[in-house]
Parts: C-alpha cells; sequence; structure tokens
C-alpha cells in the first residue's frame, strides 16, 4: 500500500501521540518512516547574528526527537530515519521534504504546537491539506 510515510513531529503533546500510530501504521504497511522537523525561520530571519545558534539548538532538539522515534520504530521493525529542514512555513517545508524524499503519504497530528496560530491563521495541517498533492492522513 504505502512504501515511504513522512511523520512531521514539532513536540506537541499531539505529534507525540500520534508517533505510536504512525510506527503501526507503518509496520502494518511494510512502510519505511521518515519523523520530519522543520526548523521555521520566522521568528529569527536567517541572517541575524541569533540565527546559527538558533539553528543549531532547533536541529539538535530535533535530533534528539527522533531519535526516540527511531528507537522505537526499530522496536516494531519498522527502518526509520529521522530528516530536518529550514523553512519559511512548516507547511511548506512538510510538502518540500515529502517530495524530495518520494514519500507516498503524509502522516500528522490534527494540530501542533501553536493552536493560538492555528485558530488565527489556519493550522499546518489544514494548509498541508490545502496544498499537498501527496495523500495526507490525519492523526486525531
Amino acid at each position: 500500500m504505502f512504501k515511504h510515510i513522512l511523520l512531521p513531529v514539532d513536540g506537541s503533546d499531539v505529534s507525540r501521540r500520534a508517533v505510536s500510530s504512525a510506527i503501526e501504521f507503518a509496520r502494518i504497511s511494510g512502510a519505511r518512516l521518515t519523523p520530519y522537523t522543520c526548523v521555521h525561520d520566522q521568528w529569527i530571519p536567517t541572517d541575524n547574528e541569533l540565527w546559527p545558534e538558533y539553528a543549531s539548538r532547533a536541529h539538535d532538539e530535533a535530533r534528539a526527537e527522533h531519535v526516540k522515534i527511531e528507537e522505537a520504530a526499530a522496536q516494531n521493525g519498522v527502518h526509520c530515519v529521522g530528516a530536518a529542514s529550514v523553512a519559511s512555513s512548516p507547511y511548506l517545508g512538510i510538502i518540500a521534504k515529502a517530495i524530495e524524499l518520494e514519500c507516498d503519504v503524509i502522516f500528522m497530528a490534527s494540530h501542533g504546537r501553536n493552536r493560538v496560530s492555528s485558530l488565527l491563521l489556519g493550522s499546518e495541517t489544514q494548509k498541508v491539506l490545502s496544498h499537498s498533492t501527496i495523500p495526507v492522513l490525519v492523526f486525531r
């Protein structure tokens, strides 16, 4: 059915709860899993002197989260390697990474870290659903 699943993770509670379901979905599908974190450059522009420290810390946090997911996936027989990238909007990073890695489904939580932003601007999940040509499975 599916061969490669992209799992966007942002450290939110619902994102963490989606992990075990994504691992099980990958196991049943015989698919590999890529947990993905977008380092969002909206708050600190890349030309700001604070950017290198912010980006380094964000990548370190993402890697730590990915290692946990990789270990849990391995315990369930699922091939899993994390990925991260910088993007101006998380939904753009998610879609770009899914295309780059040739994922055939995006498995993501119904909402992420910033609930206030999702009320005002529309959630990243809604944006991925609206703009992705790759199927999206929403975990609620």
